[in-house]
């Protein structure tokens, strides 16, 4: 079976770039209806909630009863929060 190559520095700075001069929500949807799948989609905002969710320190336990996420997935998203890059924070205080 054949490795998928990862993209390069030049592939992923071409990315940052195209999102970072959208402004327009709509835009943006247009831009993430075409590079990725619906479940992609909906699995990042799923994410997104989650880490509103966890900022506003609700319980594991709770976030699953709330959104049905696994708690894998809620712990995924507590790593990032703590020890990411703090995209995650950065967008949140933002809205």
């Amino acid at each position: 079976m054949k490795a998928v190559k990862r993209a390069g520095s030049a592939e992923l700075e071409r990315l940052y770039k195209a999102l970072a001069k959208m402004d327009a929500p709509a835009d943006i949807a247009a831009l993430l209806e075409d590079m990725c799948t619906i479940r992609e989609i909906d699995e990042m905002a799923q994410r997104l909630n989650v880490a509103r969710l966890l900022l506003d320190d609700m319980p594991y336990t709770a976030i699953t009863e709330k959104t049905g996420v696994s708690a894998t997935t809620i712990a995924r998203v507590a790593k990032a929060l703590n020890y990411g890059a703090g995209g995650y924070r950065q967008v949140l205080t933002d809205q």
